[in-house]
């Protein structure tokens, strides 16, 4: 399954599939766009195990002159490394959000599976973009509908996201408050 994004609030697209190799779940894509004062081009890859838990990512590419290759790992553990770098600061977190694409989002909301009324806490490893640094990214996501859930994110320092996103019967986000729109999935 794939899906093609628009972003609203700068130039730029994202394409994502999402495949079952027999090893696992991956989700790969593409996200480009022009932000902070150059063109950005970054090919990631998230593999899950079967429960969507994520086991290990890559991102490569760049922006502007600056080339980009970042390997991330989560052990059984719950411990994370950054290019074979100990990241204790998101130790037991079992998401990756990866701040470019709305893709990363349809991780958690598979794995937490909310009914409708249902809402969940989730802390997770957010890869901030352009510093390409981990930092704990807690996220609430309440189900409002069949296809709509509230989100909120703390980011860091004091500023709180929030905002609606609409979703597919198959999770991935169709809008992501403002940020984001599919054009074709």
């Amino acid at each position: 399954m794939s899906i093609l994004w628009r972003r609203l609030d700068a130039p730029g697209h994202d394409a994502a599939t999402l495949r079952d190799p027999g090893t696992g779940l991956e989700l790969r894509g593409t996200a480009v766009f022009h932000e902070n004062g150059g063109p950005t081009a970054l090919h990631y890859s998230v593999r899950c195990d079967a429960d969507w838990r994520t086991t290990e990512s890559s991102v490569d590419g760049w922006h502007g002159t600056r080339s980009f290759q970042l390997r991330l790992r989560r052990a059984r553990s719950g411990d994370w490394t950054l290019n074979d770098v100990c990241c204790p600061e998101v130790q037991g977190c079992v998401d990756l959000d990866l701040s470019f694409t709305p893709a990363t989002n349809l991780l958690p909301l598979r794995r937490l599976d909310l009914s409708v009324g249902q809402a969940a806490e989730v802390r997770s490893a957010w890869l901030e973009w352009p510093a390409g640094i981990l930092t704990p990214l807690v996220q609430r996501y309440a189900r409002r509908s069949v296809a709509e859930y509230d989100y909120e994110a703390d980011l860091p320092g004091t500023t709180t996201f929030a905002g609606i996103l609409r979703v597919d019967p198959r999770g991935w986000v169709l809008d992501y408050a403002g940020l984001w729109t599919a054009e074709a999935g």
